[in-house]
């Protein structure tokens, strides 16, 4: 029998620090909800906006796979492993802390907010040595399809972690349907919508809501109206 967790958007914790709002899927800083730590080896799914010029000073990770998806404006990046970077919405990009990084987050500028999704991954291996990665994403390979944008593996499509998850982006025009079939069985998919409505597997959704779903094999996704959505497949036992 299918398991599923529906998440709507309304009840994410929220920190609002005057120059950053973040909204929490998962328990993370100062929200703590012992019903939401994790999905998997999904330990956090932070939807942020970042005000003009405003940012993340330098800070410590380890031993996580963290992905950044810009959703609205650009955002600089700067690491202690010698990387400057700006990521841009159509951007993605990718951490592996390992045995541990430092590094800094702004908004590169001065007349718009930033807005992007900071993800966390469990990796599968530890203390490995710290890697980034950016790539920019072709807006047609997600039209009306699934545009896988990360996986386990170095010369797959999208960007590659220490871990056995898959990404999926889609941009579906309303009426659209389309499925997806799960890479490994004792996998889950975790579905967030970044905008518009859709229904998955029965299951209504509107913007920002999340959906996870273990112990099925296939998702059947059908778009309400044009719509953007985010497929996380990870392992549900690490």
């Amino acid at each position: 029998m299918t398991n599923i967790i529906l998440h709507k958007a309304a009840t994410r914790g929220l920190a609002d620090h005057g120059w950053l709002k973040s909204y929490h899927t998962f328990s993370f800083g100062g929200y703590h909800n012992p019903e939401r730590i994790h999905f998997g080896a999904l330990r956090v799914l932070n939807d942020d906006s970042v005000s003009k010029a405003m940012g993340f000073g330098t800070h410590p990770h380890d031993n996580m796979e963290i992905i950044s998806i810009p959703l609205e404006g650009d955002l600089e990046h700067k690491d202690s492993m010698g990387n400057t970077t700006v990521i841009r919405q159509g951007d993605i990009q990718v951490m592996s802390a390992g045995t541990g990084i430092y590094h800094s987050e702004h908004n590169k500028n001065r007349d718009q907010d930033v807005k992007f999704l900071q993800i966390w991954i469990l990796p599968n291996k530890k203390n490995v040595i710290p890697r980034y990665g950016q790539i920019s994403l072709n807006p047609a390979d997600s039209h009306n399809r699934l545009q896988q944008i990360l996986s386990p593996n170095q010369n797959d499509e999208g960007v590659w972690i220490h871990q056995d998850a898959w990404f999926h982006l889609g941009n579906l025009d309303e009426g659209k349907t389309l499925t997806y079939n799960l890479q490994k069985k004792e996998n889950g998919v975790y579905a967030f919508i970044i905008e518009g409505n859709a229904t998955i597997n029965n299951q209504p959704l509107e913007k920002r809501d999340g959906l996870g779903l273990w112990d099925v094999e296939t998702l059947s996704i059908t778009a309400n109206s044009n719509a953007t959505i985010l497929l996380m497949e990870v392992p549900m036992k690490f």
